[in-house]
């Protein structure tokens, strides 16, 4: 009885040798005081931390596609880093009457990019959280799916009426708008029926 304990633990740690390798990485002195410095001022909590959150950022932007500094493709989209201010003067300058329907436009696009780039129905309810967490990634905000709402803490765009637009079509549905300042929240109304291809 004491052997077989014995082997399933020697199974054990030799499993897990197989799983974990050990890495080693030379920085430079400039790029070690940053990661300190960052620790120090309560930014990370600590080297490996900071890694793993720098791969999460690589694999979640794709940063693989990576052309020029300030943008990257991500799937069939060109993204690019745009200051949000720069982004709101350009709103202001489209008629507020045709905020949602270029919002819905936005949404439509956004639909394709997502489906080709996710290999995902962005439709689909059950695939909505992988939508969000692109979104978020790309800085849109943070989306939250709860019973029958959609909340949006701190969004990029904050008109609620281009939002209504982005999401009914994202997702093929139709939205009522409860509240007009962030966080905003939508509730889902219905959804339109999906057509299988």
């Amino acid at each position: 009885m004491q052997g077989d304990t014995r082997k399933r633990l020697d199974e054990l740690i030799n499993k897990d040798e197989e799983r974990t390798k050990r890495t080693t990485i030379i920085l430079e002195k400039e790029e070690r005081e940053f990661i300190d410095s960052l620790i120090q001022e309560g930014k990370e909590p600590g080297i490996k931390p900071l890694i793993s959150k720098m791969l999460d950022v690589y694999r979640s932007m794709m940063i693989y596609d990576w052309r020029f500094p300030g943008e990257y493709y991500c799937g069939i989209s060109r993204v690019a880093f745009v200051n949000v201010e720069l982004l709101n003067i350009l709103i202001q300058q489209i008629p507020k009457e045709k905020w949602h329907e270029i919002g819905k436009q936005m949404g439509e696009a956004l639909k394709v990019s997502m489906e080709t780039t996710l290999g995902i129905q962005a439709a689909q309810r059950e695939n909505w959280e992988s939508v969000f967490k692109r979104l978020r990634v790309q800085g849109f905000g943070d989306l939250y799916l709860k019973d029958k709402y959609i909340l949006i803490k701190t969004p990029v765009i904050i008109d609620p009426e281009i939002w209504k637009g982005v999401l009914e079509g994202l997702f093929d549905v139709e939205l009522d708008m409860k509240t007009t300042v962030p966080p905003l929240v939508f509730e889902t109304k219905t959804q339109k029926k999906l057509s299988t291809l």
